[in-house]
């Protein structure tokens, strides 16, 4: 990695002239001549007649939404700034998602603010302009475009967003001075927190939180081709691990990992989460990421895994795979639990049901298998009272997916776990069994074993669809699948 003159001072808080060198930098400073010359001889790389993305109509729908749940107030959306990985290297930047979904935008910096008017709102994007040439931002900067590459100008950003766009280096100043009543979406952008100080209350800022959470339970037609797309991209991620996992008895979980990030990275923006390739006995870690054990024939692989797409929608989607191929007895059986137990909760996801409807009816079948098998002391309905089954179920049977894995998290309880389902509406069904290598109340042969299928299922008015359809389901079918693809 070139580091000649990358300055440790962020772009926008930089003075008009001066940059500051790195301590440890070959070169001493910058001469006269070379900043001339580095003014000046560069083409015009203005774009002009630039078509709106594909998703403006449906983020001004959501902004008109927006205007009218909190009339005559100023909303602020941040998108976030950078992360700091480790000296001065920084995290990719993800877009928080509420600025995401308003604006179709994902730079960092960006902030979107909502200004009340007589009818409504006027809305602006506050962004990071072109880096400056005659002051040598664009080379010294180290974020300036020589180094991290160009950047939308302001008026380029106006035609893609449909959105007015302005200068974000000098809106703390303003929101500052700013009268009247103020709501910012806390926790992305500690400098724009700082400016409104003195206008927000935690009360007032959580609700427009809440508001923006709940409004994507509901996803629209755009959001819903991206899920699709999301998940079409994971199918192809799970064919590939498939393929190479003679390759990950040789290495590690590490092999998986990256064969379905190089599927993600491709087709998509990145993963919507660290990835999950857990097997043996790591199934049992509900979320295991360090993914750095052996991969052994005999063995089950779970793997939880989801392509996020480049407008920000993620699938998440597990599958528990024999390693070798092929089931062993005491793996089917409880892998033909699981599978029976995720069919009555998919059964249950319709217009209409309660959202805890396909987790009672998934567990009411968990509960039912392990009486049946000795684990538990019956009835089922004492079983289910108690939660007695939730030692080896341990988690929720789904919830909300969308921009988020977990989508919809700040929604108000009686909006979310207590609500209805409706449609549009897209969740995870994915119950599991987990028996831990320690756990002495099971049988030895129990031990170690852990299995979770999950699926995607959009909400329709006649029922549900399963978006993550093209991967089998079975322990047959999934057999047969893997077989094909083994050659």
């Amino acid at each position: 990695m070139a580091d000649e003159l990358t300055p440790e001072t962020p772009e926008e808080e930089q003075p008009q002239k001066a940059h500051k060198q790195r301590k440890n930098g070959l070169y001493p400073g910058v001469s006269d001549e070379l900043a001339e010359s580095m003014r000046t001889g560069w083409a015009d790389t203005e774009l002009h007649g630039l078509e709106p993305i594909a998703q403006a109509a449906h983020t001004a729908a959501r902004r008109a939404a927006l205007s009218a749940r909190f009339p005559g107030e100023r909303l602020v959306i941040p998108a976030g700034r950078l992360k700091t990985r480790s000296n001065d290297t920084e995290y990719p930047f993800r877009a928080s998602t509420e600025y995401a979904y308003l604006t179709g935008d994902q730079t960092e910096n960006g902030v979107l603010v909502l200004e009340p008017t007589v009818d409504g709102h006027t809305a602006t994007v506050y962004l990071l302009p072109r880096s400056d040439r005659e002051n040598g931002e664009f080379w010294l900067s180290g974020q300036g475009e020589l180094w991290v590459g160009r950047r939308h100008s302001l008026a380029e950003a106006e035609q893609l967003l449909g959105i007015p766009a302005k200068d974000v280096r000098k809106l703390a100043e303003e929101l500052s001075e700013a009268t009247g009543p103020v709501r910012n979406v806390r926790g992305h952008d500690s400098v724009i927190e700082a400016a409104l100080t003195d206008k927000v209350t935690k009360e007032l800022d959580e609700e427009l939180r809440v508001y923006l959470s709940e409004a994507r339970a509901v996803k629209d037609e755009f959001e819903i081709g991206e899920l699709q797309k999301a998940v079409d991209s994971t199918v192809r991620g799970f064919e590939d691990v498939v393929k190479v996992l003679d390759k990950a008895e040789a290495t590690s979980e590490r092999y998986i990992e990256g064969t379905f990030f190089l599927r993600a990275r491709v087709e998509g923006n990145d993963v919507g989460y660290g990835s999950i390739c857990a097997a043996g006995a790591h199934a049992c870690t509900l979320h295991w990421v360090r993914n750095d054990g052996a991969v052994r024939s005999g063995d089950l692989l779970l793997l939880d895994a989801g392509v996020e797409t480049h407008s920000l929608y993620t699938a998440d989607v597990t599958r528990t795979l024999p390693i070798n191929g092929t089931y062993t007895d005491i793996q089917r059986k409880i892998y033909d639990a699981v599978y029976e137990s995720q069919e009555a909760g998919i059964a249950a996801v319709k217009p209409g049901a309660k959202f805890r409807d396909f987790h009672d009816a998934s567990q009411h079948v968990l509960a039912e298998k392990l009486v049946e098998w000795g684990l538990l002391e019956g009835p089922v309905e004492r079983v289910l009272e108690l939660g007695l089954q939730r030692r080896w179920t341990l988690h929720g049977t789904g919830h909300m997916l969308g921009m988020d894995v977990h989508d919809c998290a700040a929604a108000r309880t009686e909006a979310y776990v207590d609500g209805t389902l409706e449609p549009g509406m897209c969740l995870t069904v994915e119950p599991g069994l987990y028996f831990q290598a320690d756990d002495l109340t099971v049988p030895e042969e129990y031990r170690g074993i852990g299995v979770r299928i999950e699926d995607d299922i959009l909400v329709t008015e006649d029922g549900n669809r399963n978006l993550s359809a093209g991967l089998p389901r079975t322990s047959g079918d999934v057999e047969a699948w893997m077989a094909r693809l083994k050659g």
